[in-house]
């Protein structure tokens, strides 16, 4: 599969954007706040990614190393996406694939990545 443009966003319809990725790219990760989200995740260049609403509103939060910044829309809680550095150092967006309208996750095999092991 190639990068496909895809709108996605938190539930109560606060937060939204849209981006260039590829769903079939996909990855889950099993580190304590990802097990508890239940994300499935795709990466993208931050260049890739549009928000289209809730700028300068959606909550930040991070943890362990600090690496990623999960942003997560104020009034109904939900992480549609996060952001971050690649390991080349490029600004990269991850996209919470349960988020994006048209993908059904479970037609996906994500990559196992241990986050709970860095």
């Amino acid at each position: 599969m190639a990068n496909q443009t895809l709108k996605g966003g938190c539930h109560c319809g606060a937060v939204a954007y849209t981006v260039d990725v590829d769903p079939a790219a996909s990855m889950s990760c099993n580190c304590s706040i990802c097990s508890k989200l239940g994300a499935v995740w795709a990466f993208t260049p931050k260049s890739n990614f549009k928000l289209t609403k809730g700028e300068g509103r959606t909550g930040d939060y991070q943890f362990n190393k600090h690496v990623l910044h999960h942003r997560f829309c104020p009034t109904c809680g939900i992480e549609s996406y996060a952001e971050g550095k690649g390991k080349d150092g490029s600004e990269q967006v991850g996209i919470n694939l349960r988020c994006v309208e048209g993908i059904d996750v479970d037609k996906l095999t994500p990559k196992k990545f241990d986050g709970r092991s860095m």
